[in-house]
This record gives C-alpha cells, sequence and structure tokens, in this order.
C-alpha cells in the first residue's frame, strides 16, 4: 500500500494547509475570508472522503447488496456548507461595515487607526 492511493487526503491537507495560512498570514480580510472557504472546504472533502464506500448502495435494503452507505455524512456536509455559507455572508456584512467606518479593511492600518 502507498501513499498516492490516498491522494485525496493530500489533497484535503494541501488545502487545508494552505487556507489556514491564508487566514493566519493575510492582513487583508476578504482575503482571510477566502482562507476560510478554503480551510471550510478542504474539511468538507475529508468527511465526503472517509463517507465513501466503493461499491455501496443506498441504504435500502435490496436483494443482492451487501455493502451500504451510511448517509449522515453527506447530510452534515449538507448542513455545513449552509453554515459556511451564512459564515461567509456575514464577515462580507463586516468587512463592508469596516470599511464604511475606517475606510480599510487591512489589519495593520486598522491597528494604527484604533490605537
Amino acid at each position: 500500500m502507498t501513499g498516492l492511493e490516498h491522494y485525496n487526503y493530500w489533497i484535503v491537507i494541501a488545502l487545508m494547509m494552505s487556507g489556514l495560512y491564508a487566514l493566519i498570514a493575510r492582513g487583508n480580510l476578504i482575503r482571510k475570508l477566502i482562507g476560510l472557504n478554503i480551510f471550510q472546504a478542504s474539511v468538507f472533502l475529508l468527511y465526503i472522503s472517509v463517507g465513501f464506500v466503493r461499491d455501496g448502495a443506498a441504504p435500502i435494503l435490496a436483494p443482492g447488496v451487501d455493502s451500504y452507505s451510511n448517509p449522515l455524512p453527506h447530510v452534515l456536509i449538507l448542513t455545513a456548507i449552509v453554515v459556511g455559507v451564512a459564515t461567509t455572508a456575514l464577515g462580507l456584512a463586516l468587512a463592508v461595515r469596516i470599511h464604511g467606518a475606517y475606510g480599510t479593511i487591512d489589519d495593520d492600518q486598522l491597528d494604527r487607526q484604533r490605537d
């Protein structure tokens, strides 16, 4: 078993680290929101990857079907997507209000104006 068989987990790790880097390293609030969305997408991909069952059928009893897929991870991801969209909308609304009040959305300039 090689590490290339689970390429989806490597993609999840790369997305997670790039989203975390954008969230921490960037000073622009919009770029932080983009990093947060990339991080959320990587978590979604992780849950979908874990919930995947090869040759799994829908959880309906049928003759000749031995392997069933659990729909719970997919339902949780749908809920998480709705929460992620709401979080993004709230963050963008706050960024617009901050820009209207201070004239900038950069962290360093906001700290200088606040002091």
